[in-house]
């Protein structure tokens, strides 16, 4: 097989294993905590990222396990792997994020959806089953930029970690 194939191959496996890491594996604690400054957030997105990146390394090595005739090499595997874990940890720590977001004219959408500290209720009396009728706005489904911005940027480094696995 080709580098090429590898790497689509891995892609693939991690890009699943992401979604997985960061929705299934990684805890509530881990997601409200991540973020905060100082240690007790550093040590959550720190927690987070181990998790992340044990499913992230075991979905690489099952792909590359199963008769495909992939080829990746063990520095090739260890570098992909570090940047994923390295830039998922700046990521996931919420203030490069937004300072990225804003230093790229991209703060508007960054902010949209973050929730305000004054909550506004929104009442629907023609919905009596909708279990967000009466929630907030602030917790209502909304479209949330900074979480848009963080999961495209964390595929884009997916990407990169892919190709430097298949090409180490």
């Amino acid at each position: 097989m080709t580098a090429g194939t590898t790497a689509a191959l891995v892609f693939v496996a991690l890009y699943t294993a992401h979604h997985l890491a960061d929705h299934w594996v990684q805890t509530d604690h881990q997601a409200i905590h991540k973020g905060l400054p100082g240690w007790r957030g550093r040590l959550a997105c720190a927690r987070h990222v181990a998790t992340y990146t044990l499913t992230t390394l075991a979905a690489v090595l099952a792909v590359l396990w199963l008769p495909l005739g992939l080829h990746a090499t063990w520095t090739g595997i260890a570098v992909g792997q570090a940047v994923s874990a390295v830039t998922h940890y700046v990521i996931d720590r919420r203030t490069p994020l937004a300072r990225l977001a804003h230093a790229t004219g991209k703060g508007d959408y960054h902010d949209r959806g973050t929730p305000r500290p004054h909550r506004v209720f929104a009442y629907r009396p023609d919905v009596e089953d909708d279990p967000t009728a009466d929630l907030p706005l602030d917790q209502a489904p909304v479209v949330r930029g900074a979480y848009f911005l963080d999961q495209s940027l964390h595929i884009a480094v997916l990407f990169a970690a892919a190709l430097i696995t298949a090409l180490l």
